[in-house]
């Protein structure tokens, strides 16, 4: 094994301890509480997409601070019962893109909502359609450093409490089954959708490959790659910034969600990745559920010999066979 990261061995076996503030539990109940006051969906437009077999709408639904978010939600045509639904997070410098580009859960039976990320969709990808009206604090101009220093400022406060509020619209849309709702998502999405499982008890199901905002503080020490480069060259800017910095992250860590999670969860990893490294993913992996109360099934399946794009459509398949396993999914 490359000297990157742990051993594998190790891997397996890796538990880190949280740097969690004393008011993590009370910041995210205040800035969801906050968020739930407006009603969660705007409207649900029918778009033409050339698909015979898929319909989809352009949907607005309102994420922080009331804030009109995009997402693509699709379903097969024609499916009258109402479905169990995957709401699906993308990845970091993307946006919601095109409506016919991700077809997999749509093709496999299921409602499928893509959320757009705010302010993002400019690196990679086909582009998005929201903007971040509140990317005005003192921060780097990427993302992952808008607002670094605050934890109320931060790009990611708003961009999971718009994941949260995807999940309440997405049950609000025709023809879901609101009970039966997975969370999905790779890389800077698999964070986003590990916060989602820590922060709605209920979720149905989760699945997260390469997550992003795990184990923070040591994937600062291993990587530049960006995202986490991006943090790291801020600081060497800002010298001296670093406490303040530390404690805004510490609010996004994605082992402090996993381990409020309740869902039955599926992690995929490439032990090779110098992007997310693989400690976050079994850090989150081996934490998860042991503070919520639930035993949930969990599964993690690591991929030796690959990087950021870890078993890519080898390990959809594994997603897809296990999803179809969870009750109520089939």
């Amino acid at each position: 094994m490359p000297a990157f990261d742990l051993p594998w061995e190790d891997l397996k076996r890796y538990r880190p301890e949280p740097l969690e503030p004393a008011d993590f539990d009370e910041f995210w109940h205040d800035t969801l509480k906050e968020a739930a006051r407006a009603e969660v969906l705007v409207s649900a437009h029918p778009v033409a997409t050339g698909l015979r077999l898929t319909e989809t709408f352009d949907v607005t639904f309102r994420g922080f601070g009331g804030d009109p978010v995009r997402a693509w939600y699709s379903r097969p045509a024609g499916a009258d019962d109402p479905l169990p639904a995957v709401v699906e997070y993308a990845g970091y410098g993307r946006g919601r893109g095109l409506p016919h580009e991700r077809l997999t859960w749509v093709n496999a039976g299921y409602a499928h909502l893509l959320m757009d990320n705010r302010g993002q969709g400019d690196q990679y990808g086909n582009g998005g359609a929201t903007p971040d009206p509140h990317a005005t604090a003192t921060g780097g101009p990427g993302p992952a450093v808008r607002g670094l220093l605050s934890p109320r400022d931060y790009h990611y406060r708003r961009l999971v409490t718009d994941a949260v509020r995807a999940v309440s619209a997405v049950r609000a849309l025709p023809g879901v089954d609101g009970s039966r709702v997975a969370a999905v998502g790779n890389s800077q999405g698999g964070g986003l959708a590990l916060a989602v499982a820590g922060l709605v008890p209920d979720l149905a199901a989760l699945l997260v490959t390469a997550p992003f905002l795990c184990d923070v503080r040591r994937a600062l020490d291993l990587t530049d790659a960006s995202p986490y480069g991006e943090i790291t060259a801020y600081l060497s800017v800002h010298r001296g910034a670093e406490r303040a910095a530390y404690d805004t992250l510490s609010y996004l860590e994605g082992v402090s969600f996993a381990r409020r999670a309740h869902a039955p969860a599926h992690f995929g990893v490439g032990l090779r990745d110098t992007v997310c490294p693989p400690s976050g993913a079994y850090g989150a992996f081996n934490r998860y559920a042991e503070l919520s109360g639930a035993d949930p099934r969990k599964e993690i399946h690591a991929y030796p010999f690959n990087g950021h794009e870890g078993g890519e459509a080898v390990h959809v398949r594994r997603q897809l066979d296990w999803l179809k396993a969870v009750s109520g999914f089939s």
